[in-house]
């Protein structure tokens, strides 16, 4: 056979063909049917093939596809700018599209780093960021990451970025409990801080719930108000990094609306187009753009397909479609529903420790022994080994970290399109129940050898 020439995440390993994808399902060359619980990496919200958003794709292609942002604007990219920052309630009034997460996190710092640049403080150069946390590949991007298994290779290029802990309730960093830990989590941004100086420190920036890097760890309440507080205190920008979490992913528009706080800054990706193009957006408050606007008026950021008028028509129609169809709230009642079947399945498993998320983003953390919360050897791949199994039985889930150090610990997500119909729930729980089942008994079976 012909080797293939397209580099894929294992190059020795076989991927199946794609042939075409109708919503909750995608189809193999070979006939093989997947029910997508994963949304692929969190992304297909609205499911796949929607013709509303095909038309929209086929009309503004017979337009225009692409223009350049320091020639022309768009009328596709003003409306989807002037949309979001609606859906924020104005809170946010700035946006500046890019082409993927990690470019709107690297932006997001860069905006933050200029903020402080133009009211003639430069040395505020440091993003605080915690670990068990991602914000995207890029150099930039990867120096505000606490993932250590990302980070490894590239440590000598990399800021130290990372050094606050992770609200992760179920295996407490700070071996305390809550509530009777008064937040330390949170607490301990301030003692960073103060060790490096707020003269230092430009943003502090959060997955408001850990994606990738955590399976779906959710904060305890009054964790983000405590957050947003110590920002203000300290002069210190809080970005939002909701390219997992937003547009309805979490049940609200953004993650963030489940507190009663707000960032600064926030990014938004996958979602925004529900995988139907590359597109996302750094947005800002006006209290963050306004000295740059009567400094410089440059945000020293961009890439040539910003803004493009395609993926902007594209995102735009996506919208309209969740708007339309209500499926923010469906994503959070369907959410309800999934977790709480998920935890009954917990109760039977032997290797289910917690099950943890809001909306349809949820994490399933499997550990060796349910009392100790022991992990398995990472030498097993027992995340790997479930994910395969899942689809050989056509079901699709992401694989994801979990355990305090990033590395010695196993989890999957579910996070299936906001479309999926209660036949297509019970479909994923019946299919995610036999997976656990069978790699149970062959975990025991090879214990016994």
């Amino acid at each position: 056979m012909k080797r293939s020439r397209l580099i894929k995440p294992l190059l020795d390993q076989h991927y199946p063909m794609i042939s075409h994808g109708k919503g909750v399902y995608l189809y193999d060359k070979d006939g093989n049917k997947y029910l997508d619980a994963s949304s692929g990496a969190v992304t297909a919200s609205i499911g796949h093939g929607v013709q509303g958003v095909v038309e929209a794709i086929m009309e503004q292609a017979q337009k225009v596809a692409f223009v350049y942002r320091s020639q022309f604007t768009s009328e596709p990219a003003e409306e989807l700018a002037e949309k979001l920052c609606s859906l924020s309630h104005d809170h946010f009034q700035w946006a500046f599209f890019v082409n993927s997460g990690t470019e709107a996190t690297e932006t997001a710092m860069k905006i933050a780093l200029q903020h402080w640049q133009e009211q003639g403080q430069p040395l505020k150069t440091k993003v605080l960021s915690r670990w068990m946390s991602y914000h995207g590949i890029t150099l930039g991007a990867l120096s505000m990451s606490g993932h250590a298994g990302r980070r490894s290779r590239f440590v000598p290029l990399l800021e130290e970025f990372p050094s606050v802990s992770a609200p992760y309730c179920y295996r407490c960093p700070l071996q305390k409990s809550y509530p009777s830990c008064q937040l330390a989590c949170a607490k301990e941004l301030e003692r960073i801080i103060k060790r490096i100086g707020t003269d230092h420190i430009a943003a502090f920036i959060t997955e408001p719930i850990i994606g990738a890097a955590g399976a779906a760890v959710t904060p305890p309440d009054g964790y983000y108000e405590e957050i947003r507080e110590i920002c203000d205190k300290y002069n210190i920008l809080w970005i939002a990094d909701e390219v997992m979490t937003g547009i309805g992913r979490t049940g609200e528009m953004f993650a963030y609306e489940h507190w009663s706080v707000k960032p600064d800054i926030i990014t938004l990706g996958k979602g925004l187009s529900a995988g139907y193009t590359p597109i996302a957006v750094t947005m800002a408050t006006a209290s963050v753009v306004e000295p740059i606007l009567r400094g410089s008026k440059l945000i020293m950021s961009g890439h040539t397909l910003s803004a493009n008028p395609l993926s902007a028509a594209t995102a735009l129609s996506v919208i309209n479609y969740i708007e339309e169809h209500q499926l923010v709230k469906a994503a959070k009642k369907k959410g309800d529903y999934l977790i709480k079947a998920l935890h009954h399945i917990q109760s039977q498993s032997r290797l289910i420790g917690d099950v943890r998320g809001k909306g349809l983003l949820i994490g399933i953390e499997i550990v060796k022994d349910k009392e100790s919360k022991e992990s398995f050897s990472p030498l097993m791949n027992i995340t790997s080994q479930i994910v395969k199994k899942a689809q050989s039985k056509g079901l699709l889930l992401y694989p994801a970290q979990a355990g305090i150090d990033g590395i010695d610990g196993d989890a999957v997500m579910i996070a299936p399109p906001f479309t999926i119909t209660d036949d297509e729930m019970e479909e994923l729980l019946y299919l995610f129940t036999q997976t656990m089942v069978e790699v149970e008994s062959e975990l025991r079976s090879a214990e016994g050898d």
